[in-house]
């Protein structure tokens, strides 16, 4: 807060377990009423400051930090790996990087943020000035917590606005180094804080009358409470919720790459992806080929000590994430699903679950309907292209979609008929900060990257410029 480590004990304690040991590693505390004022004042004047300085110098300020961010991405990477257990080889490439890459390209967006001269008849004539919003909350999720600290506060800074940021209260450590960061680039104390809590705390800052803008990257049922508490106060909203994406797989695909992208959408960060495409439809002609090279690729997979770079798959972010997913696998055995491998807890330290592989799903079994944000991955068969395209729009959710196929016309016709936001040909699960991310229906409103983050974190002042006289009625 301020450009500074702030602690008050008064508040609940909060344990970082590691989740490669089960271990308690550090101890935050949630932040009590004066914490939050505390953040929010400070945002509140630094925002100001800040909004008054041209978009190049701020822009030059993010830039600063992603260069520091590059610079330091070994360590940023191995304090990723402590809060979410992902391992090194991953979060070298995929974390702290990916955050840089944010404050890099909407640094250097930052300095053409400009509003239009609009000519009208008469000679009179509009323009427009693009204005911060203010003071904005950001509330993350646990699987990118450096990422999310960066998607959210580099198009908020770029445009004006200053943030506070909470973390998940499951890794509330990579965000300090973000506002630490930031800081030292020069960003004026106070611009981007950071508060650890649970609900509560993300309830008060929601509520708050100093706050303008809330953006939030949850599950749907936390999404829906935060939209309605920010919709109560007439606050802008960026909601980047949960999916059950759908991935088809025609039989003309590539295998190896259609194999590649199942495993991308499943099992990278051991299945805690919110983009997962975790409904498999893999049409009749290939299905048996796939299932055999999935089987067979899945024994390559590397697990063990996250730390060791050798090391490509983790555990799960924390016991009770694991212990949700382990449920979700007896619904599927009980429910009539085939278990393909997979399916049980490792016999290790930590929370780690097999990558688990079932066959012979169907639209109607839980493991088919409900997000289980983890190494699940469920194989629906299909024939027809039609039948395919209904069951799988046939969702509440809207987040991703994917298609492998050699026909390509089939897959422009194919992402055209997705009920969704991110679609996908021939690959799956990337997210450039140059393209836009987000969903559609119950997954989500908005978009993250990309130049539309900009709409979202500013706004647009009209001015009439009248050279005529004023004619009136009366």
């Amino acid at each position: 807060i301020g450009g500074t480590y702030v602690e008050d004990t008064s508040g609940a304690p909060i344990d970082v377990v590691y989740p490669a040991t089960g271990e308690v590693i550090a101890r935050v505390h949630s932040a009590t009423p004066a914490v939050i004022d505390q953040a929010l004042s400070a945002a509140t004047a630094a925002q100001k400051d800040w909004a008054a300085l041209t978009g190049t110098e701020r822009g030059r300020v993010l830039r600063r930090a992603a260069d520091i961010m590059r610079d330091r991405n070994r360590d940023l990477s191995i304090l990723e790996t402590y809060d979410t257990g992902k391992p090194l080889q991953e979060t070298l490439v995929a974390d702290a990087t990916s955050g840089a890459d944010a404050l890099e390209y909407f640094g250097g967006l930052a300095g053409s943020l400009t509003g239009e001269h609009i000519p009208l008849a008469g000679g009179d004539f509009a323009y427009t000035i693009r204005e911060p919003l203010g003071v904005c909350v950001g509330i993350g999720a646990w699987n990118y917590p450096t990422q999310i600290a960066c998607w959210k506060g580099a198009p908020a800074l770029a445009c004006g606005n200053a943030m506070v940021f909470k973390p998940s209260e499951t890794t509330p450590l990579s965000a300090l180094k973000v506002a630490e960061t930031l800081t030292e680039a020069g960003a004026p104390p106070g611009l981007y804080n950071v508060l650890q809590g649970l609900g509560d705390v993300g309830a008060a800052l929601v509520t708050d009358p100093r706050v303008a803008k809330v953006s939030l990257t949850g599950s749907v049922p936390t999404g829906a409470k935060v939209y309605a508490a920010a919709a109560a106060g007439m606050k802008h909203v960026t909601m980047e919720l949960g999916g059950k994406s759908p991935l088809i797989i025609f039989d003309d695909a590539d295998l190896e790459n259609a194999v590649s992208g199942a495993i991308l959408a499943n099992f990278y960060s051991s299945g805690q992806v919110c983009s997962n495409g975790t409904r498999v439809f893999v049409q009749s002609g290939i299905k048996d080929a796939f299932l055999a090279r999935l089987t067979e690729r899945l024994k390559g997979a590397v697990i063990g000590d996250p730390m060791d770079e050798a090391t490509s798959y983790g555990p799960m972010v924390s016991e009770s994430q694991m212990n949700i997913v382990l449920g979700y696998i007896e619904k599927g055995q009980a429910e009539g699903a085939r278990l393909v491998t997979g399916g049980k807890r490792l016999d290790r330290d930590g929370f780690y679950i097999a990558p688990t592989v079932f066959a012979d799903v169907t639209d109607d079994m839980t493991i088919a309907r409900e997000e289980i944000f983890g190494p699940v991955l469920s194989v629906l068969d299909f024939e027809t292209e039609d039948e395919v395209m209904a069951r799988a729009n046939a969702t509440e959710f809207g987040l991703a979609a994917g298609v492998f196929t050699a026909d390509l016309t089939r897959a422009h016709r194919v992402v055209a008929g997705f009920e969704a936001g991110t679609c996908y040909i021939n690959t799956y699960n990337l997210a450039p900060v140059e393209a836009p991310f987000g969903g559609t229906k119950a997954s989500g409103v908005g978009r993250e990257n990309s130049k539309l983050a900009i709409n979202h974190y500013s706004e647009m002042k009209m001015v009439y410029v009248s050279m005529n006289d004023v004619e009136a009625p009366y």
